[in-house]
């Protein structure tokens, strides 16, 4: 295990640091530090729910749950969790990781922006997102203390960040509207892409080839 940050420690193996590098080789500084932050604030919120869990498939997951943000998933015409998902999978394996393992990631990253759901689910999985909450939304802030919490983000800084990541959130996903149907990002399209129209579940209903 690598340094200990705030109680968390990093996993030190060959398949944590590669996922390091290409993270941090393909995607913005922003990106890459906002990743770190996911791991460490989940790691404590999996200490503070006394959830056991695997520190590489957690570290991984928070490295690569963004990463279906960057350019060349513009076009792709799938969520981008799915994307970063799937990243992640062809990662894991092409490294030999066993597929249990591998669907963990999978899903914890495909899930990262869906509220309610991965709190029921492996440590992993919850715990990504758990991460992702307390970063960008501030979900449970005061779970984590001041100090550990300042320990990271020193680490880890964070200028200006909710007005950049809204930015990133944007630009991944302006380019393919209707995969924000039915979640989040919706918001952010309506409030950042001028002429945007979120999708209607009710409206898909009534609106259906079905007589009634």
């Amino acid at each position: 295990m690598a340094k200990d940050e705030a109680g968390v420690r990093v996993p030190g193996t060959k398949l944590a640091r590669e996922a390091t590098e290409l993270v941090r080789d393909s995607t913005s500084e922003l990106i890459y530090h906002h990743s770190r932050r996911v791991y460490f604030f989940g790691g404590l919120q999996g200490r503070n729910r006394d959830l056991g869990f695997d520190p590489e498939l957690l570290y991984i997951g928070a490295m690569f749950h963004d990463l279906g943000l960057n350019e060349q998933f513009h076009t792709s015409g799938r969520r981008f969790e799915v994307d970063g998902a799937d990243e992640a999978r062809r990662f894991l394996q092409a490294r030999g990781v066993p597929e249990d393992s591998v669907r963990r990631v999978w899903t914890a990253i495909a899930l990262h922006t869906t509220p309610g759901i991965p709190e029921f689910m492996e440590p992993e999985v919850a715990l990504v997102t758990a991460g992702v909450e307390y970063d960008v939304l501030g979900i449970g802030y005061a779970d984590i203390s001041a100090a550990e919490r300042e320990e990271i983000v020193a680490l880890h800084p964070r200028p200006d960040f909710k007005k950049r990541i809204l930015g990133a959130f944007t630009d991944g996903i302006r380019h393919k509207p209707e995969t924000t149907f039915g979640n989040v990002k919706a918001d952010v399209l309506q409030h950042y892409v001028p002429g945007f129209e979120r999708g209607d579940f009710v409206r898909t209903i009534l609106d259906s080839p079905w007589a009634e």
